[in-house]
């Protein structure tokens, strides 16, 4: 299921779908070249690109596919759609000023990405710098960083044990969460409010205290036990998410309110201090 909503570039209105089962957002092409062309007949414009990009062979092209998005003249029509990816890939082939501010800070970012497969250590610090940029403390940082050292270090011994698949990592992720927290990822993101943002970046410093003991305690599971199976693997996720959790209640016993927060990054303050809302005690 796809919900349907509106964004704004410049005065153009982008019609877009949030699919919550991908955790993806769809954009109307359509739309989309209608605001970097400005051309006045931007269903021709997107025609006449699609069948150029067709013959060259472009994979972008055959993989999107249409929803029903609404029309200016209010009904429901079969619109061709990209996610984000292959909207960039679709950018890089419009010839348009408009189009060339995307163009430079996509061949920026791949640039970046280059850099950081060649040294690590750049990530990491443009990591710290993202965070600064969006107002987080250094406190609250340094945590962040840290849980993301124990993320690695848990992703590599499930890749030791065989698990290789995005959809295998995604549920064992999700078992150690639900152990620990009392929610998949999924509802703990829509307590939060959240779509395709990070939950970790949306974490109080007590809810990442606990994803990292529910990290650590199933690598060190998995390392003792060696799993040959990915069920065996999920139980343990089971319980690594178990020890954590069982911390968790008793830290709620003493302080008579709830760790699992619907606090997000949007209430900064309040989130690195770990200030409950009134609805939540």
């Amino acid at each position: 299921m796809a919900k349907e909503s509106l964004q704004l570039f410049g005065e153009q209105r982008i019609r877009t779908a949030w699919n919550q089962s991908e955790e993806k957002w769809y954009f109307s092409i359509v739309d989309v070249v209608a605001a970097l062309t400005d051309s006045v007949d931007a269903m021709a414009y997107w025609r006449k690109l699609k069948e150029r990009l067709l013959k060259e062979g472009n994979e972008t092209v055959t993989s999107c596919h249409t929803l029903k998005m609404r029309a200016r003249d209010g009904k429901m029509r079969q619109t061709d759609v990209a996610d984000q990816q292959q909207l960039f890939r679709l950018i890089q082939s419009i010839p348009s000023p408009k189009a060339e501010p995307f163009k430079q800070w996509i061949a920026k970012v791949a640039s970046e990405r280059v850099d950081e497969i060649q040294d690590p250590e750049l990530a990491i610090l443009r990591g710290a710098e993202y965070y600064r940029a969006k107002g987080y403390s250094e406190g609250w940082i340094n945590q962040r960083l840290q849980s993301i050292r124990m993320r690695k270090e848990l992703t590599d011994e499930w890749k030791a044990r065989g698990i290789q698949k995005e959809k295998e990592y995604a549920i064992l992720t999700n078992e150690m969460t639900k152990a620990w927290s009392g929610l998949t990822v999924r509802e703990y993101k829509d307590l939060k409010g959240l779509k395709k943002e990070n939950l970790r970046d949306n974490m109080t410093d007590i809810e990442l205290v606990l994803n990292m003991l529910a990290e650590v305690s199933t690598k060190a599971i998995s390392q003792t036990r060696q799993p040959e199976t990915f069920s065996q693997s999920k139980q343990i996720a089971k319980e690594g998410g178990t020890i954590a959790g069982d911390a968790r209640e008793n830290i709620e016993k003493r302080v008579g309110a709830s760790v699992v927060s619907a606090l997000n990054a949007k209430d900064k303050p309040a989130l690195e201090t770990g200030a409950q809302t009134p609805e939540l005690q």
